[in-house]
């Protein structure tokens, strides 16, 4: 039963080795001169000009849980679509219900104005 495991087991083992190696290589390897403009903040092409606890505006999270949902749409679909002649028509009808809701949901968002940004 474990042995059904060992390919994925390796695959993590040669993956983490390489990330390991690879950053060793860079410490080892890379250029090291550090200078007041290059430790200095910088963010966006602007000097930082407030602190980093400020509060950011609501759309900034309304965006990213509209990514999160659109990109799970995405993640149910796909292999959806590898089977989708396996899965005969009930499927088709299951899968038109779920693309009509998120796509109701996106409409709602639009007529709200979540996506429009001053």
């Amino acid at each position: 039963m474990l042995a059904n495991y060992l390919p994925t087991l390796l695959f993590l083992l040669v993956a983490t080795g390489i990330g390991i190696a690879l950053m060793i290589v860079g410490r080892l390897l890379g250029p090291r001169r550090p200078d007041a403009q290059k430790l200095s903040p910088y963010e966006c092409g602007f000097e930082a000009f407030e602190d980093a606890r400020m509060k950011f505006d609501v759309r900034y999270y309304l965006i990213a849980i509209q990514f999160i949902v659109f990109d799970l749409e995405i993640i149910f679909i796909v292999p959806w679509t590898q089977v989708f002649m396996d899965l005969g028509p009930r499927a088709l009808i299951t899968m038109a219900l779920f693309v009509g809701m998120l796509f109701l949901g996106f409409i709602y968002v639009w007529k709200k104005g979540a996506l429009e940004w001053e």
